[in-house]
Formats: structure tokens, C-alpha cells, sequence
């Protein structure tokens, strides 16, 4: 079953590109018509380009590893925190801090430090001897340092797949994927050069209903495969434990029949 139909694709306007004259012709495939000066994208291909991307990141989330969303324009920053913040996956909605994933072990340190000045703050043997001014500066610095990075604050390793809600505005991000490998999955809009990702989603990327629909549709494919992990990992100890019951059981018999085999000598 599709996650997504030709009606809702319509009704979200994500058929909408840009003008005609800023277009990329690397889109043209996904193109389906001009109107007006302004380039109208093939929905049909959408959805089938919306379905795979969803079906690689529940993949993705089955397995245990965490997709990082980008998304620093001003329509996609509530959407992104609201609906990937529900799935407990990493996101960056301020400012991409450069060398966030090619110098990832600088970012853990700075993340690690948040958790340092929250002890300082609890502890207060140590926080009650600061002065006034020092606390208001200790204080500044996790209000930065969680507005940067408090959002990925559980990505303890390399993230296994970037989704970019705007793959021209994000460039630094993608780039960084690139160069580790890291698989891209990305809103293209008819602007925008589809080359370097690995999973095009040719869309419209700054109207707010369409990225709503996309994400929302990434979303529920990653939690699909969160629950479906979970229910795996409920069954193994169970599996398990029959096993080693087996085991005592057939120990058991074994030994019963030494027993008997005693007896008749």
C-alpha cells in the first residue's frame, strides 16, 4: 500500500517549483510541465520517490541507527522539532555548525560539556560557591550550547542516513555526508541539483504543507521500524528462554536414563 497518494501530494502543493528561468535542468526528469513561467513537477514520480525513501529510513530505524534531519529555514524549523522530536531521531534546526559530522568528536565534546555544567548546577557544594556574574555566564553558555546542540545530544556516533529538507540551502550539511559516505536523502526542488543524493524527493521545499506531508510520511516509517525492532527484541529473551529449557529438560531425561541404566546393572 502507498504511503502517500497523487490527492494529498496535490492538495499540499508539492507539485510547485520554481521559475522557469532558476531552474536545474539535472531536474528535468522529474518535471512534468510548465505553467505561468514556473515549473510543475510530476507528482506520480514523487510518490513513487516518497515510498522508497520511506521504506530505506524504517529500514534504517529497524536496524538500531539514528537518520539526522536538517532543516534550518524558517517554514521547516517547528515541523522538524514537533514530528522528529516524536520519534526520538536527531535533528538541526539552527545554524549547521560546520564540521558537525567531518569533525564529529570536537561536537561530542562540546555535548559532553552541557552534561558537565548541568552537574556543576545540581551539585551545590560547587555551584553555590560561584559568584553572581560567574553563574549568569555558566548559565549563558548551556542556553547556547542547547539551542546548537541540545538536539542532538543522543547521537553518540555518526548518524547511518542525513534526510535535508533543502539540499541548496543545506549544502555544507550534504557535502560533510558525502565525504563519509553517509547516504542523503533530500527534498529537491526543481532548483536544486539532484546529482549528489542518494534518495531524490522532487518536491516543493519551501511550502510549509509540503514539507509537513513528507516529513510526516519519513516519520511514520521510522516509527514503523522502531516498533518493529521492539516487538523483535521482545521475542529473543522468550525464544531464548524455551531454548534453555529445552536444555534443562533434555539434561534432565539424560540424566534419568543413566539412572535407570544404573539400576539394571
Amino acid at each position: 500500500m502507498p504511503r502517500v497518494n497523487f490527492e494529498q501530494l496535490l492538495e499540499a502543493g508539492v507539485h510547485f517549483g520554481h521559475l522557469k528561468r532558476k531552474w536545474n535542468p539535472a531536474m528535468a526528469p522529474y518535471i512534468f510541465m510548465e505553467r505561468n513561467g514556473i515549473h510543475i513537477l510530476d507528482l506520480h514520480k514523487t510518490a513513487v520517490k516518497v515510498d522508497e525513501a520511506a521504506e530505506a529510513l524504517k529500514q534504517i530505524a529497524k536496524s538500531g541507527r539514528k537518520v539526522l534531519f536538517v532543516a534550518t529555514k524558517k517554514q521547516a524549523k517547528e515541523i522538524i522539532t514537533n514530528k522528529v522530536g516524536g520519534v526520538n531521531m536527531p535533528y538541526v534546526v539552527e545554524r549547521w555548525p560546520g564540521g558537525m559530522l567531518t569533525n564529529f568528536p570536537t561536537i561530542r565534546k562540546a555535548v559532553k560539556k552541557m552534561s558537565s555544567i548541568d552537574k556543576m548546577m545540581a551539585d551545590k557544594s560547587q555551584w553555590g560557591v560561584l559568584s553572581k556574574r560567574e553563574r549568569l555566564q555558566i548559565t549563558r553558555q548551556r542556553a547556547k550550547l542547547e539551542k546548537t546542540l541540545g538536539s542532538i545530544a543522543d547521537l553518540t556516533r555518526l548518524p547511518a542516513a542525513m534526510f535535508v529538507i533543502d539540499v541548496m540551502k543545506e549544502h555544507i550539511a550534504v557535502k560533510e555526508a558525502i565525504r563519509l559516505n553517509i547516504p542523503v536523502f533530500g527534498i529537491v526542488d526543481t532548483n536544486s541539483d539532484p546529482s549528489n543524493i542518494d534518495f531524490v524527493i522532487p518536491a516543493n521545499d519551501d511550502a510549509s504543507k509540503s514539507i509537513e506531508l513528507i516529513t510526516d510520511v519519513m516519520c511514520k516509517a521510522i516509527e514503523e521500524g522502531l516498533s518493529e525492532r521492539k516487538v523483535e527484541k521482545d521475542s529473543q529473551p522468550a525464544s531464548k528462554g524455551k531454548k534453555d529449557a529445552g536444555k534443562v529438560k533434555a539434561k534432565k531425561e539424560e540424566v534419568a536414563d543413566e539412572d535407570i541404566e544404573d539400576d539394571a546393572e
